[in-house]
C-alpha cells in the first residue's frame, strides 16, 4: 500500500464526511482507489468504524512500531550459525533456536560456502543424499503369537504419554553389527545400543538392557517384522508390557524410529562397519540427538521434553498444553 501523509487523511476524513465516493476521493488526492479502500478499511476506528484523520494516522504508526525490523545477516550471526551447524543443528533447528534468521538464509549461507570449498555442507542432514530403508520383513519368516499394531490402542496415536517406544536395527555393511535404536513416541527421546550381529537373542538382550539400565516406564513396544524381533512375548512377560507389529512395508507406521534412523544416518552412513563401534562414541551420539532442539516441541529438545514429562506423571499432552499456553 502506497504511503499516506496526515494531510491526505484530513482530505479522505473530510470527503468521507459529505458522502464522496471513494473512486472520487482517490481522484482528488491523487491515490489509487485500492490504497484508499484500504486505508479506510485498516485505519477506521475498530469499535465505530469512524474514519478520523488522527486516529487513522495512530494506528498506522503503531502498526510501523510493532513491525518487526528487518535483521541483517551479520558476521556475529554467521558466526553464530557457524557453531551450530558444527553441532549438527539442522538450518530449521537454528532459526528456531537464535530466532533471528531463516531456515532458506542458512541453506543460502550452507550453499555458498560450498562453492568456495568450505565443508558447512557436511554437517546437513545426509549431506543432500537420499536414502531408503528397505524392510526387513520376509514372508518365509514367520514370528509366533504376533499382535498386529491394529490392535493396539488409541492412546498410543495421541502420543499424550511416555513409555511407548518403537524399536528398529539400523545395519551396518553387509549386515554385520547393528545399532539398535528404541524411540520414546512422544518425546522423541531415544536409547542406542550396539549389536555385533542382528540375532534374535541379542536383540531381545539389549532392549531388556536398555530398559533395566534406563528404569524406563513401558507401555508398549511396536518393531517391524523382522525375525531379530522373534522373541517378543519374553520381553513382554518380563516386563508386562505390550508388544505390536506393524504392517509388512508400512515404515510409516513406525515413523518416530523411521526419522530418527534418518537423523542416525548421518553420523552412521549406509556402508559403515558398524561390528567394533566405540561406545562412548555412540553414547556421544545418542546425547547429541536427544539435547538437539525439535521443531514439533517449540525448539525444546527431546531430553528437555522428556524430563519434564516425568514431572507430570509421565503425561505429555499437558506439556503440549502448557507450550500452547
Amino acid at each position: 500500500m502506497s504511503h499516506i501523509s496526515l494531510g491526505q487523511r484530513y482530505k479522505i476524513e473530510g470527503y468521507l464526511q459529505i458522502n464522496l465516493k471513494r473512486a472520487q476521493i482517490a481522484k482528488e488526492i491523487g491515490l489509487p482507489k485500492k490504497t484508499v479502500n484500504q486505508e479506510i478499511k485498516r485505519n477506521s476506528n475498530p469499535q465505530t468504524g469512524i474514519y478520523k484523520a488522527e486516529e487513522a494516522h495512530q494506528l498506522y504508526l503503531d502498526r510501523m512500531q510493532k513491525k518487526r525490523k528487518a535483521i541483517h545477516f551479520t558476521e556475529e550471526i554467521k558466526e553464530q550459525v557457524t557453531t551450530l551447524l558444527k553441532e549438527d543443528y539442522s538450518p530449521e533447528q537454528i532459526a528456531g533456536t537464535l530466532k533471528n534468521i531463516s531456515h532458506q538464509t542458512i541453506y543460502k549461507f550452507v550453499w555458498n560456502d560450498k562453492k568456495k570449498g568450505g565443508d558447512l555442507y557436511k554437517h546437513l542432514r545426509n549431506q543432500g543424499k537420499r536414502y531408503q530403508r528397505k524392510e526387513t520383513y520376509k514372508s518365509n519368516d514367520p514370528i509366533n503369537d504376533r499382535k498386529s499394531i491394529d490392535l493396539r490402542p488409541a492412546i498410543v496415536e495421541q502420543r499424550s504419554r511416555i513409555g511407548d517406544y518403537e524399536v528398529d536395527l539400523v545395519m551396518g555393511a553387509n549386515h554385520k553389527g547393528a545399532i539398535l535404536t528404541f524411540n520414546d513416541r512422544a518425546t522423541g527421546y531415544t536409547l542406542l545400543g550396539h549389536l555385533p550381529c542382528k540375532g534374535a537373542i541379542h536383540t531381545k538382550e539389549m532392549i531388556a538392557k536398555l530398559i533395566t539400565e534406563n528404569q524406563l516406564t513401558i507401555h508398549t513396544i511396536t518393531s517391524d517384522n523382522g525375525k531379530e524381533f522373534s522373541k517378543h512375548k519374553e520381553l513382554s512377560e518380563e516386563f508386562n508390557l505390550d508388544y505390536y507389529f506393524a504392517h509388512p512395508y508400512h515404515s510409516w507406521e513406525r515413523g518416530s524410529n523411521e526419522n530418527y534412523n534418518r537423523l542416525l544416518r548421518q553420523y552412521f552412513p549406509k556402508g559403515a562397519d558398524l561390528r567394533f563401534i566405540n561406545e562412548e562414541e555412540l553414547e556421544r551420539v545418542q546425547n547429541k540427538l536427544n539435547n538437539r532442539p525439535r521443531k514439533r516441541f517449540g525448539y525444546m529438545s527431546p531430553k528437555q521434553v522428556y524430563l519434564q514429562a516425568i514431572k507430570n506423571q509421565g503425561n505429555v499432552n499437558l506439556l503440549n498444553n502448557n507450550q500452547q499456553n
